[in-house]
């Protein structure tokens, strides 16, 4: 079955850090862009962090910069999300997407390409 899962997620009080896992199964990472998404309770979804795996260009969103690094192991199947200096506004659902194009409808973050069913990240203060 061609999927990702998402793992790492839990709860965490102010200052911590958690990694995230996204593995992907009948399929790899190879010449492809990965990206984590979250979406926050009554938010909409929100872009945190790509990844391309052919030359490892990152980029991203302000809010996380200098706190979350993205990568991936050497395979190809696993993406990574370091989560460090957590704020209790990190709160929410975190997901992972290849070569995808966000669907914004309101809905949890869905769209073009392949997406993981999420992992919940609480950060307490």
């Amino acid at each position: 079955e061609v999927q990702l899962v998402e793992s790492g997620g839990g709860s965490v009080q102010a200052g911590g850090s958690l990694r995230l896992s996204c593995t992907a199964s009948g399929f790899t990472f190879e010449d492809s862009t990965v990206g984590w998404y979250r979406q926050a309770p009554g938010n909409e979804c929100e872009l945190l962090a790509t990844i391309d795996t052919d030359d490892g260009n990152t980029v991203y969103e302000d809010s996380v910069k200098g706190r979350f690094t993205i990568s991936h192991d050497k395979t190809k199947t696993t993406a990574y999300l370091q989560m460090n200096s957590l704020k209790p506004e990190d709160t929410a659902v975190y997901y992972c997407a290849r070569n995808m194009r966000l669907r914004r409808d309101g809905g949890p973050c869905h769209g073009t390409g392949y997406w993981g069913q999420g992992t919940q990240v609480t950060v307490s203060s």
